[in-house]
């Protein structure tokens, strides 16, 4: 009985375990989502319920969905899913009831504000202008998220790589909410080191100043250039390549920039691996044509490329240049320029072969500009040399695009070329941005000629939109006074003529002298260029002098009065002249990327008609060179003056007067002719000067912005002309009597503009002359 029992319940327990094994398989079928999804559902009414906004038809038709149409279960959820996408609502359910399916909605909430909290550094206003979230807008929380990595980018534009942005939301009424951004803005990450690999020929310190980003130094707080940028280190790196190739350097490389961060993440270090490669020289250099109306004997004459120069691609670009311009003058149009390069690495050298081919037969159909709001088009259209209807030049486009960049008027500029209404046709269009072009500063200027004054100006370089300078400036101090106006037409009749029209109203309230001055000048002028380089000014000029406040009486001790010639003069009253002049410039200084070498040449005349009759001519010639891996720069420059009165006799207000602008290491009026009995510095109608200076570096980190330098000037002040009641004997220094003073500088690039010390030593100095030994110029405006 006993095994009986026990085999029936282990029967009875076999059978359980079947049965719960076939009922599990029963349940996975019947549950599976094949299964579900073979469910199909079909509702004679639809009803949207939650939401207030968003109409019922607006919800279905997101949903996609008609009564009487036969559902699957995976249908009903696409539809949900598809109204969830409109970022509409935040919770979206589909419940089917019967012949009914209930979609019951959500609505996320409108913004009623947006706020920003925590951020100094950067304004709301700029904020604002970077977010997508819009007041009265429905929240969305992916919006949001976007949001606050737009924000992290604008303060890593800032150097504030570790800024940290939290959205946030405070539930108000009415389904509203106001969504705020928490905001760390953490310390400016700023550029620690900047270091080169591969640099043989130039080093850290010279390539350093080539580029637009800066180390952190002193001052950091006012330099905007010593934050990483990606755009920023993109523009270094063409920066870098222009700068090797205008100095022969053809293969030269930018390897790649390795951007780091340091430990902490408070600072980049940035490394740029270059290649330098060999300096080529140019080797031979010719000219061809296939076109047979130009001469390659004419054409060949004005090329400016010597053989054994250093290799530029600025050289070559100049001397095409000078070919097409030749071309237009002779009227062969479409004539491009081919310059076919052949390298001789045995001996390093470049050969240029210039070659005039007939180019395509293109023509400019219009001129599109867009974007000058306020800007005149013809100030734009003044910019190319060529107009409708001109045979295209692609160089010529290129070299527009640059002098419209060059007007500083836009923030922008985008010059492109697109087909016309036929093959043959071109449309350039030019997009802009405008920028503001006036500003209005008040500031403080010392010197250590004339103490602190106070300053108040006014300046606008694109004048009512039409491309005209306007400046208005008014200056205050112990000693002097100044109430200066100016306007210039830069495209006077559409041309490359500039007008320009001075006021300039001063008045001398003279710490070094017994007597104070008053002069009032107009000036209307015209200038233009004349040569590549070379710019010709022609004026007029009216200027009324008078000498006032004459210390003292004729009869009174020579230690209490001013000087007999002084007092001649001043009897004279005011005096007005009228002048004719002009002025010539040739100036290199600016060809090519940062220069090695120029020249600048100035010699102009002015002649004196009607009451005085003068001639004043003045010259100066100034060269600088980079030397020693161009780490250190010399510069040389020779100044003087002749004043020649035919007619009567100059007076104090109309000699030369030599400062520490044009002599260093004397005080204005501190060499030169003088009063014997008065000691009053009388002026020279000659003068003359030799100015010798090197700049270096001095081992300070580059970018604390600091060099020195040392100098050397020479030169003389002389002849006083007529003496009136003086006599020879009454005048120190009349003649030629040279002067000579060494010093040290520091040179100092601050945000606020380029300082100068200078210690001074007298060399060759006189009795009575009037030395100092230091000298500083700063102006700031706040």
């Amino acid at each position: 009985m006993t095994r009986i029992l026990g085999a029936v319940a282990d029967a009875a327990i076999r059978l359980t375990r079947l049965w719960a094994v076939l009922t599990l398989a029963i349940a996975s079928v019947l549950l599976s989502p094949e299964h579900v999804a073979a469910q199909t559902f079909q509702f004679s009414s639809i009803q949207v319920e939650g939401n207030q906004r968003v109409g019922d038809a607006a919800v279905i038709n997101f949903a996609g969905l008609n009564t009487g149409q036969a559902l699957s279960g995976g249908e009903l959820n696409d539809a949900a899913q598809a109204i969830r996408a409109t970022g509409l609502f935040e919770t979206v359910d589909l419940i089917p009831q019967g012949g009914r399916l209930v979609i019951r909605v959500s609505e996320y909430p409108t913004i009623n504000r947006i706020n920003f909290e925590g951020n100094r550094r950067v304004s709301d206003a700029e904020l604002e202008t970077v977010v997508g979230s819009r007041e009265r807008r429905v929240y969305s929380p992916a919006q949001a998220e976007a949001d606050v990595r737009a924000i992290t980018q604008a303060y890593a534009n800032e150097g504030r790589i570790n800024a940290v942005v939290t959205p946030a939301i405070i539930r108000r009424a009415d389904n509203r909410v106001d969504l705020v951004f928490e905001i760390t803005e953490g310390g400016i990450t700023e550029i620690e080191r900047i270091s080169f690999v591969g640099n043989r020929s130039f080093g850290d310190y010279r390539l350093r100043g080539v580029l637009e980003s800066k180390q952190a130094g002193l001052l950091r707080a006012l330099v905007g250039r010593d934050t990483f940028i990606a755009d920023r280190i993109a523009a270094d790196r063409r920066m870098l390549t222009d700068f090797y190739l205008s100095r022969g350097y053809a293969d030269f490389q930018v390897l790649n920039v390795d951007v780091a961060l340091t430990r902490d993440r408070e600072a980049y270090l940035i490394t740029f691996n270059v290649q330098e490669g060999q300096q080529f020289r140019f080797g031979d250099v010719s000219l061809s044509t296939t076109i047979p109306e130009a001469s390659a004997e004419e054409f060949e004459a004005v090329l400016r490329t010597r053989p054994g120069a250093v290799y530029s691609p600025e050289t070559v670009d100049q001397d095409i240049e000078r070919l097409e311009r030749l071309a237009l003058r002779q009227g062969i149009n479409f004539l491009t320029v081919e310059p076919r390069i052949t390298r001789d690495d045995r001996n390093l050298l470049l050969n240029v072969e210039y070659v005039l081919v007939r180019g395509e037969r293109l023509f400019v159909e219009r001129i599109d500009i867009e974007g000058n709001n306020t800007t005149l088009d013809r100030v734009v259209r003044s910019q190319f040399d060529i107009v409708e209807g001109d045979p295209f030049n692609p160089r010529a486009i290129r070299q527009a695009a640059e002098r419209i960049r060059a007007l500083s008027f836009f923030g922008a500029t985008d010059v492109n070329t697109r087909e016309g209404s036929a093959p043959d046709q071109v449309v350039v269009d030019v997009n802009v941005i405008e920028a503001p072009t006036g500003s209005l500063s008040f500031g403080a200027n010392y010197s250590t000629d004339f103490g602190v004054s106070l300053l108040a100006s006014y300046r606008e370089r694109n004048f009512l939109g039409r491309g005209q300078n306007l400046s208005f400036e008014l200056s205050t101090g112990a000693s002097n006074r100044v109430l200066a106006f100016n306007f210039a037409e830069p495209q006077l009749l559409g041309r490359d003529l500039r007008f320009s029209f001075g006021l300039d109203y001063r008045t001398t309230d003279n710490q070094n002298a017994l007597y104070d001055t008053e002069t009032f000048r107009v000036t209307p002028a015209l200038r233009f260029p004349v040569s590549e380089n070379g710019r010709l000014t022609v004026f007029y000029a009216a200027e009324y002098t008078d000498i006032t406040d004459v210390s003292g009486e004729r009869t009174d001790a020579p230690a209490d009065r001013a000087s007999l010639l002084i007092f001649d003069e001043a009897d004279e009253g005011g005096v007005w002249t009228n002048s004719l002049g002009y002025s010539y410039s040739f100036d290199t200084r600016r060809e090519g990327i940062d220069p090695t070498a120029g020249i600048l040449f100035r010699f102009g005349q002015e002649l004196g008609v009607g009451d005085s009759n003068f001639l004043r001519t003045s010259a100066l010639i100034a060269a600088e060179a980079r030397v020693l891996r161009e780490d250190v720069t010399l510069r040389a420059v020779l100044e003087g003056g002749v004043l020649n009165y035919f007619d009567g006799a100059s007076r104090v207000t109309d000699r030369y007067f030599m400062g520490s602008s044009v002599m260093r290491g004397f005080e204005p009026g501190g060499i030169g002719p003088r009063d014997a009995a008065t000691d009053d510095a009388l002026g020279g109608e000659i003068f003359a000067v030799a100015r010798l200076e090197a700049q270096f570096p001095i081992g300070l980190p580059e970018e604390y912005g600091i060099s020195g330098g040392a100098f050397v000037d020479y030169g003389s002040l002389w002849s006083v002309g007529d003496l009136r009641s003086l006599s020879e004997a009454d005048v120190l220094y009349n003649d030629f009597t040279p002067r000579a003073v060494g010093g040290l500088s520091i040179f100092w690039e601050t945000p606020i503009g380029p300082l100068r010390f200078n210690f001074t030593e007298p060399l060759l100095a006189e009795e009575f002359d009037r030395p100092k030994s230091f000298d500083l110029t700063v102006s700031t405006s706040f």
